[in-house]
């Protein structure tokens, strides 16, 4: 371990965190409602906004039962030949998923008799404190998954290593071609590559046939005609779009959509410019205009999606996986293609969750072993595990499992190509990120459009909350 490292430094810059911050793109069992974060970053729901996490300081982190006989984490290796190896899982689906994810280890320790890896499953509920306290006292594991920033974050604080080396050696090897475009960038961090893509989580724009057929309406294919579509399709208790004030992130798919973002190139903040405002000003107008059910500004992710399930709404941003919630209704819900924005610009709202190394290990190596053996084996996760997120991998991506669902095909086609992350201009991670999607004021962003604020007058006021949050970051 760093001899600069101190579990006082490490608690003392992780004890303002937000927990949704860092959940915000992480869900993922399509039974769980994920309209926003608080589990952005899955299995928790990411339908609300929850509190901020109590600081691992104060707080005594929860027991965690390994799922598997688990040794201690980060321990020297024994003196035999066998090298241990800890990998921390969070809950990323159904308790199918567990099982899977013991299934690939007992299978990695068979491919490698050298080395024995242990499964730990980590709950949202707990994972914080989990962490930080694991870090602090220095028991963290060798490798886990973790939530959008999760790495970053770590990594600035010095608890997580760099995988440079894996990255060039899967360069050589002629693997690292087998990620999605952008996704392997998406996660550097002043020059380095902080962890491993695995999954992505992604919001979604989906609308209800049955409605749209019965207002005459066909799928738009830009800003004007779906603000038309909303207008036709409203209609007594009928609206045609349904949000939740608990949730910024369906807002953000439109202000990406648009090109907007909060950051310049250079990390900082710019939330006053001409794109955002756009975005925002249409938001604000299909408020204006009726077409937003009213109850939105105090509906939980649960409220809004019962709406659209009932069909009280006909629109609804999302995450993957909306047809297995409403499997009754899953020939009335529809994907859209994605829309131009007024400046023909598309896009939407995605994390790249991931996969990283500890620097407490002391089975580097073994580390390195199994971090590149789980990421190039891990489709069972899918297709016996019931992740509904997205694969970072085109080998797992183009599997018949995903090929064949049109939803998950469509996605993978049409809408990760073009998703960006809540720092769009900005290139790689940033450990801002974090506390920019937690704090809060993206939510109060989110409620006072829906409440009937001046789009300017509510920008201004998140900047103004903004700076104050963020102002340790130098933003």
């Amino acid at each position: 371990m760093d001899k600069s490292f101190s579990r006082r430094k490490f608690l003392g810059g992780l004890s303002a965190l937000g927990l949704v911050a860092l959940v915000a793109a992480c869900s993922s069992s399509p039974t769980t409602p994920t309209t926003a974060p608080s589990s952005s970053a899955a299995a928790t729901p990411t339908s609300a906004t929850g509190p901020a996490a109590t600081p691992a300081s104060n707080v005594a982190a929860p027991e965690v039962t390994p799922t598997t006989g688990a040794s201690p984490a980060a321990q020297a290796p024994p003196s035999e030949s066998v090298t241990p190896v800890a990998f921390w899982d969070m809950v990323w689906g159904p308790p199918e998923y567990i099982d899977t994810g013991k299934k690939l280890v007992d299978q990695f320790n068979q491919a490698n008799p050298n080395i024995k890896a242990t499964y730990q499953s980590i709950p949202w509920s707990s994972w914080p404190q989990v962490f930080t306290t694991a870090i602090g006292s220095g028991t963290a594991p060798d490798v886990s998954t973790g939530a959008a920033y999760q790495a970053v974050q770590f990594f600035s604080e010095g608890a997580v290593l760099a995988i440079d080396d894996v990255i060039a050696e899967m360069g050589k090897a002629g693997t690292l071609s087998d990620f999605l475009p952008g996704t392997v960038d998406r996660l550097k961090y002043q020059g380095h590559n902080v962890a491993l893509p695995w999954a992505i989580d992604i919001r979604l724009p989906y609308y209800r046939k049955d409605l749209f057929d019965k207002a005459g309406v066909k799928e738009p294919t830009n800003w004007d005609e779906l603000r038309a579509a909303a207008q036709k399709v409203t209609s007594g208790s009928v609206h045609g779009f349904v949000f939740t004030g608990q949730s910024w992130q369906p807002f953000f798919h439109f202000l990406l959509n648009d090109d907007g973002g909060f950051f310049t190139p250079d990390a900082k903040l710019d939330v006053m410019n001409n794109r955002n405002i756009e975005a925002f000003t249409f938001l604000s107008n299909i408020v204006k205009d009726k077409s937003v059910d009213p109850g939105s500004a105090g509906f939980t992710g649960d409220d809004a999606l019962k709406a659209y399930g009932s069909g009280q709404a006909a629109i609804v941003v999302n995450q993957p996986g909306l047809e297995k919630r409403f499997p009754d209704q899953a020939q009335n819900i529809v994907l859209f293609a994605p829309l131009a924005a007024p400046h023909g610009d598309k896009g939407t709202m995605s994390w790249v969750n991931n996969i990283m190394l500890y620097k407490q290990t002391k089975s580097p190596d073994a580390s390195r072993t199994f971090l590149t053996w789980w990421s190039a084996n891990q489709k069972p996760l899918w297709t016996e595990g019931h992740n509904s997120q997205i694969p970072t991998r085109t080998s797992i991506a183009n599997d018949p499992y995903f090929q064949t669902n049109p939803y998950t095909k469509q996605t993978l086609e049409q809408w990760v190509p073009i998703g960006k992350s809540s720092g769009a201009k900005i290139a790689g991670i940033i450990p801002a990120l974090n506390d920019f999607e937690g704090s809060g004021d993206l939510n109060t962003l989110t409620t006072d459009i829906l409440q009937g604020m001046d789009p300017r007058a509510a920008l201004q006021k998140c900047e103004t909350g903004l700076k104050n949050h963020l102002k340790k970051y130098n933003v």
